[in-house]
């Protein structure tokens, strides 16, 4: 990454974030908002650092699980989208399927989870892969579905067989709505993983955020709050890195 680049993508999301927090302690200060409504920042930031110890051992468990059950649903989703992406029919068949199971909120789901799995680690691992795995199914297939009949008219007059146009032509062509999802789909699967242990986990932060809900303990559920939108930049930003590794020459009208 060049200097104006890093320059252009980190000093205004800085300044703006800081610009933000400074409002929201004025507002509390100005207004006297009482703890156990709306805690200043610097109230969060002492409860971040004062807690840190209970904080970080229920972010680990937050993150990896949130990063298997992404990593299954990658894995998952890209396999079942070439294949719904190969076979016309079988988009047909699969599709309607596919957008009924995932109209289920998944929060209806997880007291079925953890009535088969019990208490624990599996149930966020689960629901983190259901919630990010449609994404990437439908944009895999979609980004496959895209691919010109013109073209491929052509490739099988040249004598390209059906699999020579899928790896060399639609598999590439599909890989920014691939990306695009998998940046959609680990936002989700952080969402999944919480929403599990706030319905019934034995560590995370969910579950700490409950705990602290249950304790009046307003500014340390804000500080898991914080965390989890660290967490969710970081891991955004390498998919986003990832994703121009992969796909830099579909950004490159937007270097111009």
């Amino acid at each position: 990454m060049q200097r104006e680049d890093l320059f252009r993508n980190t000093v205004p999301p800085t300044l703006f974030t800081i610009a933000l927090f400074v409002i929201w302690e004025i507002v509390c200060r100005g207004w006297n908002i009482p703890l156990t409504i709306l805690p200043a920042p610097s109230d969060i930031f002492i409860a971040l650092w004062q807690y840190r110890a209970p904080i970080i051992d229920n972010s680990w468990v937050t993150l990896w699980t949130t990063l298997v059950g992404f990593l299954l649903a990658t894995g998952g989703g890209l396999l079942l989208g070439i294949v719904v992406g190969w076979n016309k029919n079988l988009y047909t068949a699969i599709y309607p399927v596919l957008v009924g199971f995932n109209s289920v909120p998944k929060v209806a789901v997880v007291p079925i989870l953890i009535l088969w799995f019990g208490l624990g680690e599996l149930p966020a691992i689960i629901t983190a892969f259901l919630i990010s795995f449609f994404p990437i199914v439908v944009n895999v297939a979609t980004g496959l579905a895209t691919t010109s009949p013109e073209l491929e008219d052509v490739l099988r007059a040249l004598g390209a067989s059906k699999m020579d146009i899928m790896k060399k032509v639609s598999i590439p062509g599909a890989l920014p709505y691939f990306f695009g999802s998998l940046k959609v789909a680990i936002t989700l699967a952080f969402v999944g993983a919480v929403v599990s242990e706030t319905v019934g986990a034995n560590k995370g932060l969910g579950k700490l955020m409950l705990d602290a809900q249950a304790a009046f303990q307003v500014q340390i559920v804000f500080a898991c709050l914080l965390v989890l939108a660290f967490l969710g930049i970081v891991l955004y930003a390498v998919t986003a890195m990832v994703e121009k590794r992969f796909t830099g020459w579909a950004f490159r009208g937007q270097n111009r």
